[in-house]
């Protein structure tokens, strides 16, 4: 191989210069471009860890604040329910008051005396029906006479001194109390002894 060859290869394998720039210096610039991308390098890698560390911290914030949120509406959920089902209780026994003077008018027409008899069947028949209808609704007597006054189911109209009964004993019953499991829906108007 010629000189000319071998120095043509050599100057290859150089780095290229800038004019005005000799061969020597060119090295010199690499080592400091090289040095330079290795510190942008770190920087970055220094700079990506506390992204990822906040990354951790951010789903986990996110995910309190969804687990939070899920309770909340689970919250939510259960208390309409409840205020659905006390509406529900609250209006059907609105509705069963408004009946209740029926049924005080079909015992007062059971307790007068008739002489014909097809009549008073036929009030019978409408009061065993209005009474089994309210028996699958729910509704309960409140039985009274005889038992002990209960301030939380009767009202207390008429009070009579009586030795043979006992203390806040239920002599009379004025006018039938009936509940609806167990709110009350009207007290029992009552005679109490003693």
């Amino acid at each position: 191989m010629s000189d000319e060859k071998k120095n043509e290869e050599v100057i290859e394998d150089l780095p290229e210069t800038q004019p005005g720039e000799s061969r020597a210096e060119a090295p010199k610039e690499e080592k400091k471009e090289k040095a330079k991308k290795e510190k942008t390098e770190k920087k970055k890698e220094e700079k990506a860890e506390p992204k990822e560390e906040k990354r951790d911290e951010a789903p986990q914030g996110a995910s309190d604040a969804y687990l939070r949120l899920l309770a909340e509406y689970d919250n939510y959920r259960k208390r309409s329910q409840r205020e659905k089902d006390s509406l529900y209780a609250d209006i059907k026994a609105d509705t069963l008051l408004k009946f209740l003077p029926v049924y005080d008018n079909l015992v007062r027409a059971l307790n007068q005396p008739t002489e014909d008899e097809a009549y008073r069947k036929g009030i019978e028949m409408i009061m065993t029906q209005f009474c089994t209808t309210m028996e699958k609704l729910g509704v309960e007597k409140i039985e009274s006479l005889g038992k002990t006054f209960d301030p939380s189911l009767h009202n207390a109209v008429m009070h009579v001194e009586d030795e043979s009964k006992g203390e806040n004993e239920i002599v009379e019953v004025f006018q039938e109390g009936f509940r609806l499991g167990d709110k009350v829906i009207r007290f029992a108007m009552v005679k109490v002894a003693n």
